[in-house]
């Protein structure tokens, strides 16, 4: 049977009608990923038999983890070479879920170091590939993960986000994206990196999987005081929704006017006539404060890189470097310098500096002020309509390597995703249509919308969200896609 076109909903369905079996659908993806991930390079390390030992929700469908989640005994690095050989003797709570709930494991997907990254370039075991365009990043850091689903080689895969690392994968490599609000889901024992702002969640082929998973991985974790004590049921009655009278979109003018690629915003465009023709009432609000979003994450994210990382420096884990060195320092900074790559370096070394005694108050302390005024913008945006949308990105998928030697245009790129993240606002990125240019050989490169709801308001989000995955089928690929 071939499941390349059945979202994750239609094949535990077919499972459990007896259409077919854990067998054949778990032979299928492997067989997908032996023939193609050697051009993709989505896995870091592949599960050859599933794990799951229970028949509940997920039926031992297999989901693709990135290499940032915590699973007993299975490599777990981060995509550093500081973690080559770590195998945690824990599962992360969310992985806990999952399994509870019928999951199959298939290990790990690629990632930029530690998170860090716009492409999955920086990775220190892979680069991964976009699977719609010969030679295109599939963005970062959750790169693996996107790439892994649109390719068909899991129907599913975790992800963390902490200012875009999936949403802009999700948006170049044709795959759904769903993060509930920051408080929804346990970090626990999933590697941190920014900690007030990372999200673990999911990427799926429809809206309705993203659902599905939520309602597993959502709730209350003890051992994690940042999640929330209540779980979150999802109401049945919201895929019943049929058009958006019910609601009023808010298309923030400023996020059409810098950045935005003229195609990018044409799709973007339509997308929203589409909304409107469908009932919905378009109005304009301004957002002042998250014109300063990139410069307040880029000041408040590597400051909690370096305190998060700062207990990584190998004399803990397994060897030294063969560097020689004098005295501790010396060694510390030898081991550092060698296991860390550039961009995690980067960011230690910036977030070290706005922490320090001579900068917090000018730099860390102002940005964390900057970040309350953002917050309160969106609250009050959100007193005027129920939904915000705009692009998820200002371009599609750039060439491997074309912006490394500039890391401020890839920072730059952010600017669409960072605001929601840094007031832990629920969003999703589904798709708009696709662009294609003769400048691109005639490849097909996707183009997402970005939906933003108020905090816990994830059921209006989904509500939405489907309803416009409905009206527009534009989940279903482009025809004379070629496999």
């Amino acid at each position: 049977m071939n499941f390349k076109d059945l979202s994750l909903i239609e094949i535990i369905e077919k499972i459990k009608s007896w259409k077919t079996t854990r067998q054949e659908v778990w032979d299928y993806f492997m067989n997908r990923i032996e023939k193609y991930d050697s051009k993709i390079k989505a896995y870091n390390f592949v599960n050859k038999k599933w794990l799951s030992e229970k028949d509940w929700k997920l039926a031992w469908v297999p989901i693709a983890i990135k290499d940032i989640f915590c699973e007993k005994n299975i490599p777990t690095t981060s995509a550093s070479k500081m973690l080559e050989d770590f195998k945690p003797p824990y599962n992360a709570t969310v992985i806990e879920k999952l399994l509870k709930e019928g999951m199959s494991s298939q290990w790990k997907v690629n990632m930029d170091e530690f998170a860090m990254g716009s492409t999955t370039a920086t990775s220190a075991l892979n680069t991964t590939i976009n699977p719609w365009g010969t030679n295109r990043i599939p963005w970062g850091s959750s790169g693996g993960s996107a790439a892994a689903v649109a390719a068909w080689l899991a129907p599913a895969a975790l992800w963390t986000d902490t200012g875009w690392s999936i949403r802009q994968p999700a948006s170049v490599c044709w795959v759904v994206w769903f993060k509930p609000s920051y408080w929804r889901n346990s970090r626990f024992w999933v590697n941190a990196m920014a900690s007030s702002l990372d999200t673990p969640w999911t990427l799926t082929k429809t809206v309705k999987d993203a659902a599905l998973l939520y309602e597993i991985m959502n709730w209350e974790d003890t051992k994690e005081n940042t999640s929330i004590p209540w779980k979150d049921i999802i109401d049945s009655k919201i895929w019943e929704t049929k058009n958006f009278s019910w609601i009023k979109v808010w298309v923030p003018k400023q996020y059409f006017e810098e950045w935005l690629d003229s195609w990018v915003k044409e799709i973007i465009e339509k997308a929203i006539e589409d909304m409107k023709n469908a009932g919905a009432e378009i109005v304009e609000i301004d957002l002042p404060m998250t014109k300063y979003a990139i410069a307040t994450y880029y000041i408040l994210m590597p400051a909690e890189v370096s305190t998060n990382l700062s207990r990584l420096d190998w004399i803990r884990y397994w060897y030294n470097s063969d560097k020689q060195y004098s005295n501790t320092d010396e060694l510390f900074m030898n081991n550092r310098a060698e296991w860390f790559w550039d961009e995690v370096k980067r960011r230690i070394i910036l977030g070290s500096y706005v922490l320090s005694a001579w900068y917090y108050d000018a730099y860390y302390q102002k940005a964390a002020k900057v970040r309350t005024l953002i917050i309160e913008d969106f609250k009050k945006a959100f007193e005027k309509c129920d939904i915000i949308v705009w692009p998820v990105s200002p371009s599609v998928a750039w060439e491997l390597w074309e912006k490394s030697d500039d890391p401020l245009k890839m920072y730059l790129s952010d600017a669409y995703t960072i605001p929601a993240s840094l007031a832990w606002l629920p969003a999703m990125s589904i798709p708009a249509w696709y662009a294609k240019s003769e400048d691109w050989k005639n490849e097909i490169l996707p183009v997402w919308i970005h939906m933003i709801t108020p905090q816990f308001e994830e059921q209006k989000l989904f509500e939405i969200a489907n309803t416009y995955e409905s009206l527009t089928k534009h989940y279903k690929m482009p025809e004379g896609y070629n496999d």
